[in-house]
């Protein structure tokens, strides 16, 4: 099967590459997935430079969600004849990797229907940004109704995923982008107020507009002392991404005095188990959200898979507002 592999080093996006492969083993529990779209994310492209490696037992090819249709099915025999799925099926997930190929082997647990109405190349925009949302959104920062939300790259996959999700719970959302042309694709998704953090600072904004419950963040950095600078009492930052950097020097004070919580997470590292209970959560809580309407796919750019150095170099240029999607 064709699949994308890395060469010299993987520093540029002209480093990628198709080669044949051999297709990977089904093992019990698992579905192969002939992939027709996939999706790419930042997290890939920190894999391609050799900086972010897959975790032990994971396939060593990039990608980490893919839409497409089933192509077999290897049941646990624990779990009856009635597994929910079957041949044919269009689904998409959120997989370790191996994503960046034509057939991936996917923990059946991991499924989620292509949302009524929507594409393939659609349904591969969701898996990745829908659990890392609601999973730091929701579950680590508790947004409620009521409160206000603070998102940093709200043009980004994470960032839209977040305003939207944000706006279907209750909650205000404050967004920065970086870039005056950026502000009212953001407005459009439900932003309540949108700053350009290339035009001066977010923080009396953020502060004119009474502080933030909950940031979720994707920067890092330098961002991160401004971050707690923003947080109302008792505020919660939650930290998804490290644009700018993995370490960052604070005011201990400020936390203590806020009472704040920072915290945060990522996907790749989590159980098989904890990952099957994240996608019935978000199969039961966003998905219905989406067939709605509340929350809809924003995909900035299609590529034919033969370009896929073309997609991580638009991915890695920031000039993409929503996610690229990979075409197989």
């Amino acid at each position: 099967m064709k699949a994308v592999a890395v060469r010299d080093g993987g520093k540029t996006a002209a480093d990628l590459c198709i080669i044949e492969v051999a297709r990977p083993e089904t093992g019990r529990g698992h579905v192969l997935i002939r992939v027709t779209h996939a999706g790419v994310n930042r997290p890939d492209i920190l894999q391609r430079r050799g900086l972010y490696p897959p975790p032990p037992g994971a396939s060593p090819i990039m990608g980490l969600e893919v839409a497409g249709v089933i192509e077999q099915i290897v049941p646990d025999p624990q779990w009856g004849d009635d597994i929910g799925w079957k041949v044919g099926d269009q689904v998409c997930a959120l997989v370790n990797g191996g994503g960046y190929a034509a057939y991936v082997s996917v923990d059946i647990r991991h499924l989620l229907p292509v949302p009524k109405g929507l594409s393939l190349a659609e349904a591969a925009s969701l898996p990745e940004v829908s659990l890392t949302v609601y999973a730091n959104l929701i579950e680590h920062g508790g947004l409620k109704a009521g409160e206000a939300v603070l998102v940093h790259g709200a043009n980004s996959g994470i960032g839209s995923m977040t305003v939207m999700l944000g706006k279907a719970v209750g909650a205000r959302v404050i967004a920065t982008v970086r870039g005056a042309e950026r502000i009212d694709w953001v407005r459009a998704l439900g932003a309540d107020v949108v700053i350009d953090t290339a035009a001066g600072d977010f923080i009396d904004t953020v502060k004119a507009e009474g502080g933030a419950d909950v940031i979720l963040d994707i920067v890092a950095g330098d961002y991160v002392a401004k971050n707690i600078l923003c947080l109302k009492p008792r505020g919660r930052l939650v930290q998804v991404g490290m644009a700018r950097g993995n370490t960052a020097e604070i005011d201990v004070t400020r936390i203590m005095q806020k009472q704040a919580i920072l915290t945060g997470s990522m996907l790749r590292p989590r159980s098989p188990e904890e990952k099957a209970r994240l996608t019935a959560e978000v199969r039961a809580k966003v998905w219905p959200l989406i067939e709605a309407g509340a929350i809809r796919p924003v995909v900035a750019k299609v590529f034919p898979f033969a370009e896929v150095g073309a997609a991580h170099a638009f991915l890695d240029s920031g000039a993409h507002s929503g996610k690229v999607v990979l075409e197989l």
